[in-house]
């Protein structure tokens, strides 16, 4: 049964989330998450989850991560509604909003300089005084204004409290002494990030703003702009921080934190989706779900208030499941997509054509693609089969002969499991032999390692003719 949600949008108002990162960098983790609650809570709305590219810093903004950001998201499976919007794109109408601020009396200009700035702060922490900056042009009479540059700020409430009501920290009380006449639009006549996230999700309809709490002391600034403009505030729900194992902020030093390097490092975009959202998230006692059961199951009341760990083993638990259930041409396609990304050659259609016969028996004991293609080795690889270091010790004198008796035996049997269950077993019986003597070798032979499927499923997979060849092959090489 699906849960009951606290937080719907305002009656009559569909639902309309977005997530927002900036292309200065690779896609964090903790982005996907947020990416994946937004798009989430949306789902299960019916609503609308929106990608807008945060790029209006030129100076670090790139192609390349942009094209990371639509990449992550796609091997995600977080399909995002209409087209990507770019915040510098619409830098006019982030301009436009702050001149109506300044003629409604909301913003000023500014003509203090950062030299002057920077002095009034040097003061203040000499004479121990706060170093919040107060503009000496907040009321003064534009007849007084210089002919020369200045910034537009918005007029912060000098006294009283901003209250945040958020979905996830509660009621967070913000003293507006504290805060400062913000900067909107600088110099140059370009707006400032604070300015333009307010008016984008004003004007792509945003109802709820689902991100990390380390944007929760922004939002009594941005409520400033809504204030001012008479605008209908989003719905906040702050949530944590994803930490590390030791319990500091996740970084590049606990591993990896690019979402890219999750895609290439092997793990099922189905296995991210689950264990991202356990991330933070709780359903009652329940770990593995499907993407179905997460969409009729989330809720904002659901996200935790202590910040989550990262935990490896976790997430490859959650993988396995995953890989165990998927179709088998599924995991073929999303093998396809790890190797390219992990920039390792394709596989041949023979491969994948042998990899989608040996799934009935590679695909339950794998909790990544690398793990399964490890074992899945027997099938990939072609004669003649080079046994690793530890297979080969298997192969010895007393092993190549025991191979050379059994050979003669496979020609006529018939190739089925309990056909060659049988005549293994017979086999081993008549020459008092435990049958791991003879899997051993066996497994060395077949697939060049030690920890492989069972040597009838390699045997089923690899048909009469190659099982024995690489037998034969094995039984020969002194």
């Amino acid at each position: 049964m699906a849960s009951a949600d606290t937080s719907p949008a305002p009656s009559g108002t569909a639902i309309v989330t977005r997530i927002a990162p900036s292309p200065t960098g690779y896609m964090h983790i903790g982005t996907a998450r947020s990416a994946l609650f937004n798009w989430l809570f949306a789902r299960r709305h019916g609503g609308t989850f929106l990608l807008r590219i945060e790029d209006t810093d030129r100076a670090r903004s790139t192609p390349q991560a942009t094209d990371a950001i639509l990449q992550g998201m796609a091997w995600l499976g977080l399909e995002h509604d209409g087209d990507a919007i770019s915040q510098f794109a619409r830098a006019d109408r982030h301009a436009e909003v702050a001149r109506a601020m300044l003629e409604a009396g909301q913003a000023y200009k500014c003509f203090s300089t950062q030299e002057e700035i920077a002095a009034f702060r040097e003061a203040a922490r000499a004479e121990g005084r706060s170093t919040l900056f107060r503009s000496p042009w907040r009321d003064a009479d534009p007849a007084t204004h210089p002919d020369g540059d200045y910034v537009l700020r918005v007029k912060a409430p000098a006294s009283g409290e901003t209250i945040v009501e958020d979905e996830v920290q509660g009621t967070v009380t913000f003293r507006n002494d504290l805060l400062d006449d913000m900067v909107i639009l600088r110099s140059d006549g370009s707006p400032t990030y604070m300015l333009a996230v307010v008016v984008d999700d004003h004007d792509m309809g945003v109802t709820h703003v689902i991100r990390g709490d380390d944007h929760l002391s922004n939002t009594p600034r941005q409520l400033m702009i809504y204030a001012a403009m008479g605008w209908q505030p989003p719905i906040y729900a702050h949530m944590p921080l994803i930490y590390g194992a030791d319990g500091k902020k996740l970084s590049k030093r606990h591993g990896a934190t690019g979402v890219e390097e999750y895609q290439a490092m092997g793990y099922p975009a189905a296995g991210m989706r689950n264990y991202l959202a356990r991330l933070g998230w709780s359903h009652g006692d329940d770990e593995f779900f499907t993407d179905e059961q997460a969409r009729a199951w989330f809720d904002l009341a659901g996200i935790n208030k202590s910040p989550a760990r990262f935990d490896f083993k976790k997430l490859e638990h959650l993988c396995g499941q995953h890989i165990a259930l998927m179709e088998d041409a599924d995991i073929v396609a999303q093998i396809e997509g790890y190797l390219d990304a992990a920039a390792q050659p394709e596989l041949t259609t023979a491969q994948k054509d042998g990899l989608k016969s040996a799934m009935y028996c590679l695909k339950d004991r794998a909790r990544t693609f690398p793990d399964l293609l490890d074992k899945a080795h027997f099938v990939l690889a072609n004669r003649p089969i080079t046994a690793d270091e530890k297979a080969a010790k298997a192969l010895d004198d007393v092993s190549r002969g025991i191979l050379s008796e059994l050979t003669p035996h496979l020609q006529n049997a018939s190739w089925s499991r309990d056909e060659l269950e049988g005549l293994l077993n017979s086999f081993c019986a008549a020459r008092e032999l435990k049958f791991g003597k003879l899997a051993a070798p066996m497994r060395a032979a077949l697939a060049g390692r030690s920890a492989t499927p069972s040597v009838f499923d390699m045997m089923l997979v690899l048909g009469r003719e190659e099982s024995i060849a690489r037998l034969t092959d094995a039984a020969v090489k002194g």
